[in-house]
């Protein structure tokens, strides 16, 4: 298949034995683990729980509900003994807002809310209309960072919505990882930013054809 030799062929490049595998329940706790690690320094994330604490309690709890129906959907993908992850939310599929909303008013500070709600309030404005794959988060275990994980996560299922013929959208709360967003086709269609919060860049990218002239 296209896919499996695409994977096949970043991981030769890569120089080792990667691979990537889509993950269904069995697997949450590690890809929300390394997940939690990779967006420990992540400026919202951080910024609606600047606690220690109160981040590794209540963070893994977000993952789930934001991007955990990756999970029944086996659209959570990880490469090399989970040293990073993706979670992808087919079109159609949705995070569950309601239980959001709960979280973020039991765990969020309260001088906070107003402003978190307002950039959900932004986010859901920027989505695309039209039929799209979401890409809710996108994490690489600080230890193993720089060893082009990222990039394979993101040609592996780039390359599902180049086959389907379907854009592809997300949300980079961390300006860092624009530029490798950028290399992939996204493009930024705009800012999100409410009160004290940083901003987030929405970027969409237009499928790519895989036929052959």
């Amino acid at each position: 298949m296209l896919v499996e030799s695409l994977t096949n062929k970043l991981a030769v490049r890569n120089g080792s034995a990667s691979f990537i595998k889509s993950a269904g329940t069995s697997g949450k706790r590690q890809i929300v683990d390394v997940i939690t690690l990779a967006f420990s320094t992540d400026p919202i994330a951080r910024w609606a729980y600047p606690n220690s604490q109160q981040y590794l309690e209540y963070f893994p709890n977000f993952i789930r509900l934001f991007g955990g129906k990756a999970f029944e959907t086996e659209t959570a993908y990880y490469v090399n003994s989970f040293s990073a992850a993706a979670l992808w939310l087919a079109p159609d599929v949705n995070a569950d807002e309601d239980a959001l909303v709960a979280l973020f008013q039991n765990t969020v500070s309260k001088d906070l809310q107003d402003d978190l709600f307002a950039v959900f309030e932004q986010m859901g404005k920027f989505h695309p209309k039209e039929p799209h794959w979401y890409l809710p988060m996108i994490g690489v275990d600080p230890t193993q960072q720089n060893k082009g994980y990222g990039a394979m996560l993101m040609q592996y299922a780039l390359a599902i919505c180049d086959r389907e013929g379907l854009p592809a959208y997300l949300e980079s709360s961390n300006p860092r990882n624009i530029t490798l967003y950028a290399r992939h086709g996204f493009e930024i269609v705009g800012t999100i930013q409410a009160g004290s919060s940083p901003p987030m860049f929405p970027m969409r990218r237009a499928p790519r054809t895989t036929r052959r002239v």
